[in-house]
């Protein structure tokens, strides 16, 4: 009989396939939250998040702010005395949540992260008035004008593309994208 992995078993999966040393060797020193630049924002230290995943704490983890505020900065790696890569658990984390569609409500990194991948499903490239849209609202009045000021004195100057490019040979880098990012069709 084929058992399904744990919620530990799954993460350590994800960083396995990216080569990132195994979280069960964190011997919660403190060292990566006391690093991190972004931590008094986080529900849960990253310390904390290591030690919510060996404990099997699925969706506590799932629905905090953690991984989505992480600044990348990798600090938290450079300075992790096991040698843990905590910035590339962040990303499994994100890519963990968007795929089983479970994390905190009023993010703008999980809607951002889908309207990335269905723009580069349509045109092969990144668009970027369309992923503006992913946080557009999420500005106060002026700072939303400021921004649509900036986007419109760039397009003039022919620095921003009114219509996406598209690659060559779409199809084939959407059969390759399908087959790494379990997210539908673009609409």
């Amino acid at each position: 009989m084929v058992t399904r992995p744990s919620f530990s078993e799954e993460i350590a999966g994800l960083l396995h396939a990216t080569h990132a040393n195994a979280i069960k060797t964190c011997i919660q020193c403190g060292t990566c939250s006391g690093s991190c630049p972004v931590a008094k924002f986080m529900d849960h230290s990253p310390r904390k998040i290591i030690a919510m995943i060996n404990a099997g704490l699925k969706d506590r983890i799932l629905n905090c702010n953690t991984y989505w505020y992480c600044a990348s900065c990798y600090y938290c790696t450079v300075r992790c005395p096991r040698g843990i890569d905590i910035a590339e658990l962040m990303y499994a984390l994100k890519r963990y949540s968007i795929w089983k569609n479970q994390y905190k409500d009023g993010l703008v990194g999980p809607v951002f992260s889908e309207t990335f991948v269905k723009t580069i499903l349509k045109s092969g490239r990144s668009y970027e008035p369309v992923l503006a849209t992913s946080y557009f609202f999420t500005f106060g009045l002026q700072d939303m004008l400021l921004e649509a000021q900036t986007a419109t004195s760039l397009m003039l100057k022919g620095r921003l593309p009114v219509l996406p490019p598209r690659i060559k040979r779409l199809e084939n880098f959407r059969r390759v994208i399908r087959k790494i990012i379990p997210l539908g069709e673009p609409s």
